[in-house]
């Protein structure tokens, strides 16, 4: 049986280097700035943990306060080991369990593989369409790449286009420092 539990400062040091195996270096988040904003309660670092061995199986970064209701998924990473065994339905499952008192999950597709609709992608849109999300329009570019924005509604609905670069800048100013911002996120007015 699975279950999910909060991670701490120590953790992310040692988790951060599966993140930067896994996460293109555009994308990836800076470690001071995300235990800065661990520190704040504006993230979580979740891990997927197997009761009886207690082995954590895979990990979650999630934007979760003073997001307008909304939670930012920004990272979902299953350990090598554990792929291809159903481990991110499970993991699914569970964060969905966990923000189902919020309006709605948010993520973001980024493929930086050079083409916009990679393999990669078409993927990562299954796998959460799967799951309820939608794509919404979107005009962010993350580390010069377009970025595929889409939500989980869970109270709200999924047209939050009107919010969507509240949502988007909150979080990212959270993590970045405002030069950092500047350089890798981009989003165009509406």
């Amino acid at each position: 049986m699975l279950k999910l539990r909060v991670c701490g400062h120590r953790e992310l040091e040692h988790i951060y280097t599966l993140f930067e195996l896994d996460f293109e270096k555009k994308e990836l988040l800076p470690r001071l700035g995300l235990h800065k904003a661990m520190l704040r309660g504006d993230v979580e670092l979740l891990a997927v943990t197997e009761e009886e061995s207690r082995i954590d199986a895979a990990y979650a970064l999630v934007g979760c306060r003073g997001l307008y209701g909304y939670v930012w998924l920004k990272y979902l990473d299953v350990i090598p080991f554990y792929r291809e065994k159903g481990l991110g339905i499970e993991a699914m499952r569970l964060l969905n369990r966990r923000y189902a008192d919020r309006q709605g999950i948010v993520t973001e597709l980024t493929d930086f593989s050079g083409g916009e609709e990679g393999e990669s992608l078409r993927q990562q849109r299954r796998f959460f369409a799967r799951f309820g999300y939608e794509e919404l329009e979107s005009d962010l570019t993350l580390g010069g790449v377009k970025d595929h924005v889409m939500v989980k509604p869970i109270r709200g609905s999924a047209a939050i286009s009107p919010i969507i670069h509240r949502v988007m800048l909150d979080f990212y100013s959270r993590v970045l420092s405002p030069a950092a911002l500047e350089r890798m996120v981009e989003i165009r007015p509406v």
